[in-house]
């Protein structure tokens, strides 16, 4: 069941989510799981639409359920202002799910450069 999440990043920063997949209260084995990390303005926009894009196929720790989202600077380098996310997977049997969903807001940096 995805749950409802809305996040928030400062523009040009990194952030690193970790994932740990667990059924019954054990560690399942994500060997051969893709995981995606997908943003965009509107829901009905395409895949090819999206300003943000990630599909993770190496883990942090498959055999233990561990996997991890990266977004670079270039990744949250995006106008301030909400777009739609979602965190979902597919795994080795060619099930589909949506973990997480909500709001991505980018906020503003106090810095604008860095040297």
């Amino acid at each position: 069941m995805a749950v409802q999440k809305n996040l928030e990043i400062v523009k040009k920063s990194t952030k690193t989510y970790e994932l740990q997949f667990t059924k019954n209260g054990t560690a399942e084995d994500i060997t051969g799981w893709t995981i995606y990390f997908t943003a965009k303005e509107e829901m009905s926009d395409s895949d090819s639409a999206a300003v943000i894009s990630k599909k993770i196929t190496t883990h942090t720790d498959a055999v233990n359920g561990k996997s991890t989202i990266e977004l670079e600077a270039t990744d949250t380098d995006l106008d301030e202002r909400s777009f739609w996310y979602a965190i979902d997977y597919k795994d080795d049997e060619g099930n589909e799910s949506v973990l997480f969903y909500g709001r991505l807001t980018i906020l503003k940096s106090v810095r604008h450069t860095r040297d």
